[in-house]
């Protein structure tokens, strides 16, 4: 009788060892695939913040450009002059070497944005600007769309495992809910007008 008592509890104790190792592998696959859901929406913010600093930045762009091909002459003018005073220093330090290179970058990236702008001349006109403009939004929008659908994959992993029998007990012991992801709103069947 002892033996059979004995083996009861071994047998007991394997299938409690089975359980409890059960519920920590769900609880952790649960925390797995919430922070997942969590990673996949700061992406999805990552991209909103791009289309945030990219637009206005873009428009900016396309309204300087005129701008910019007045000023280029003016812009190499100032930077050999600052770099020209910056010669005049004989000290030999290593602050006056960095001041130096500084000067001489700031000229050199002056002097290629006039021989980048003397080639491309014929072709630097608006219609590029907005061309460029067009392509970036539309690579923004891209970036946002493909963020979404990640975060809508992971929430739709995170909720099979939430809904499906039997980590659906574990969920509810530990108060794992259910995420909505992104659903398409009505009136996105009608394109975004955009004006300049």
């Amino acid at each position: 009788m002892q033996q059979k008592k004995f083996s009861g509890y071994i047998v007991g104790g394997a299938i409690l060892l089975v359980l409890l190792t059960w519920v920590i592998t769900s609880y952790n696959s649960f925390v797995k695939k919430q922070e997942k859901v969590k990673l996949q929406w700061s992406e999805v913010q990552n991209t909103y913040q791009r289309r945030l600093d990219l637009i206005p930045n873009l428009v900016n762009v396309v309204k300087g450009v005129s701008d910019f091909e007045q000023t280029t002459l003016e812009k190499i003018t100032e930077a050999r002059s600052r770099a020209i005073t910056g010669l005049s220093n004989d000290e030999l330090t290593a602050e006056n070497y960095r001041q130096q290179k500084g000067l001489q970058d700031t000229l050199a990236a002056a002097a290629n944005r006039l021989i980048i702008q003397i080639e491309r001349y014929p072709a630097l006109k608006g219609t590029a600007a907005y061309a460029g403009l067009q392509t970036q939004l539309e690579g923004t929008e891209r970036r946002i769309r493909v963020a979404r659908n990640d975060f809508n994959e992971a929430v739709a992993d995170y909720n099979k495992k939430v809904r499906g029998f039997p980590s659906n007990l574990v969920a509810g012991i530990f108060g794992f809910k259910r995420k909505e992801g992104f659903e398409a709103v009505s009136g996105t069947e009608k394109a975004i007008e955009i004006k300049f």
